[in-house]
């Protein structure tokens, strides 16, 4: 499968700076915001107007006023609460702000359709073309939905990077292309703007060096990349000999995902999962655990996330990490735009690895097989039934079969 790894596009010459939680995050973000004198183009799934997301439009408008050219793309869903207003306040300041796929009128929300699950779920900024941020934190407080009844005592844990570097560049093309097809849409309701959209993607202004590290933007979307994120970790497990270490929010991979899995256990592999323990959606938390018999059998350790709610998507494979958007799940890997940054440097994984056994170790639940087998009739069929209702969710995708 030497060929898989070879459609990483592999660039040297990157630094680049683990980001963990909304304390790392949104300073960072906000202080090279402050600083742009360019451009500032930031993408998101969801734009909460809490005290955080106040700050960053608050940020983000501010910039525009001094001349700043900003924009903006928020995911219809995802922002669907506060989107309208976070536009409103956007162009007002002077800045562009463009809604990817709308909700649709009320009535249209109940009826099933494949496209709607076509979310924007990347989260992405570009700041003067040569910093870029990327992960899987959203513009959201990281204590917004803290709630003491639910048993929720510290922040979302989640990671980001801050990347300087040739990979910026690359962030950046992703970008271009996406504002360009979002103009067109735009040009279909309002022809008489043709004048004042970009329709045509600009020539790429290559970002110079910034650090040492290599490293690899791996994108999915429905055109050109429908299948890398799957493939890359697929790779990356066939190949691992020593640690397989994933945190991932939603975990519902796919029967050649789970069957790599078991053969790298069964070789000798320590495989851990660091998955949800609170529940923020049912279905998606039952379906999840229906997998945990299988998976433990198959000698692989699982352990859940007791603090607060788990929102990461990252692994570390042997002496290789990616951090970014994309759940394990089918709507990550079959329909979402997602972003991942792929780093192969040892000191790097070694230190997304450490925080991540510090979060096994102060807060991760060890679910072990005898305990899991002994719960009762009644999770078992509510697993059992989440399971069943996810995948006929995935029908939508046409690939039911593979889940």
């Amino acid at each position: 499968m030497k060929d898989e790894q070879d459609r990483l596009e592999w660039v040297q010459g990157n630094d680049i700076r683990l980001l963990q939680n909304g304390a790392d995050f949104f300073p960072a973000l906000c202080a090279a915001i402050d600083a742009a004198t360019v451009s500032v183009h930031l993408e998101t799934y969801i734009f909460m107007l809490d005290r955080t997301g106040t700050k960053v439009l608050e940020c983000l408008s501010a910039a525009a006023r001094r001349g700043v050219k900003v924009r903006v793309v928020l995911d219809g869903f995802g922002s669907a609460l506060h989107g309208e207003r976070v536009r409103t306040a956007l162009t007002n300041a002077g800045a562009q702000c463009r809604i990817f796929r709308p909700e649709p009128r009320w009535f249209a929300r109940f009826v099933p359709s494949r496209s709607r699950l076509r979310r924007l779920h990347r989260k992405v900024t570009i700041v003067d073309g040569h910093i870029a941020f990327i992960g899987g934190i959203n513009v959201i407080d990281d204590y917004d939905d803290l709630d003491p009844t639910d048993g929720l005592t510290g922040p979302r844990f989640d990671f980001a990077v801050q990347v300087e570097g040739p990979l910026v560049t690359q962030a950046a093309h992703a970008q271009e292309l996406l504002w360009v097809r979002l103009n067109w849409a735009r040009l279909r309701r309002h022809p008489r703007d043709w004048h004042r959209l970009q329709l045509l993607k600009p020539r790429d202004v290559p970002a110079p060096p910034g650090g040492m590290l290599r490293a690899a933007l791996v994108l999915r979307d429905n055109l050109r990349f429908r299948r890398t994120f799957e493939r890359a970790y697929l790779f990356g497990i066939s190949r691992a000999r020593r640690d397989i270490l994933i945190a991932n929010a939603y975990f519902f991979p796919g029967v050649r995902f789970r069957r790599a899995l078991a053969k790298a256990a069964a070789r000798g592999v320590r495989v851990r999962l660091l998955l949800q323990g609170k529940v923020e959606y049912r279905m998606q938390y039952h379906a999840t655990r229906s997998l945990y018999d299988k998976l433990l059998r198959d000698g692989i350790e699982i352990y859940e996330y007791m603090p607060s709610y788990l929102h990461a998507k990252v692994a570390v494979i042997d002496n290789v990490a990616t951090v970014g958007s994309s759940n394990l799940d089918p709507f990550s890997l079959l329909l979402a735009r997602e972003a991942n940054v792929v780093v192969d440097s040892q000191p790097f994984a070694w230190d997304l690895q450490e925080r991540l056994e510090t979060a096994i170790r102060e807060g991760g639940r060890f679910i072990r097989p005898l305990d899991y087998q002994r719960r009762g009739f009644v999770r078992r069929w509510i697993d059992a039934a989440s399971y069943a209702l996810l995948r006929i969710g995935v029908a939508f995708t046409g690939t039911s079969d593979k889940y």
